[in-house]
């Protein structure tokens, strides 16, 4: 079976060497240890496929409890129907969430459309010989 090391997960993957070992200290990854000392990680197949996974979660803005609950359903084969539907229970609360975020910010961003417009009114009367125009409020 391969191993991996810290230094080529964290390559494969392009995170820091400090990722990796913030995911081991949350329980997401269980390296064993070797050589004196047990000072070098070695990674399995299996610690890289929950790094991918988690890696994976974290793309799609879910918290590391979150990740760390399916990653863990995902090892256990009992009931593939739980896992789905636990899945699905995160994706639609994550999707709730991002839906809300982007309610908020096309808000922000019309507001920003208003505030840009009434700048450039301004700019505009004061262009054409008006003078200072009134503050806006």
């Amino acid at each position: 079976m391969p191993t991996y090391t810290i230094t080529e997960l964290s390559r494969e993957f392009d995170i820091t060497a400090r990722a990796i070992r913030f995911y081991e200290d949350q329980g997401l990854l269980s390296p064993s240890r070797e050589g004196a000392g047990g000072r070098n990680r070695v990674y399995t197949p299996r610690d890289r496929t929950r790094l991918k996974l988690t890696l994976r979660g974290k793309r799609l803005g879910l918290s590391l409890s979150e990740i760390k609950s399916l990653v863990d359903m995902y090892e256990s084969p009992k009931d593939t129907s739980a896992q789905m539907n636990r899945f699905l229970g995160v994706l639609a609360q994550h999707r709730e969430t991002l839906e809300q975020q982007r309610e908020d910010i096309e808000m922000s961003l019309g507001e920003i459309t208003a505030h840009e417009d009434e700048c450039r009114r301004l700019l505009a009367a004061i262009a054409d010989g008006k003078g200072e125009p009134a503050a806006a409020g």
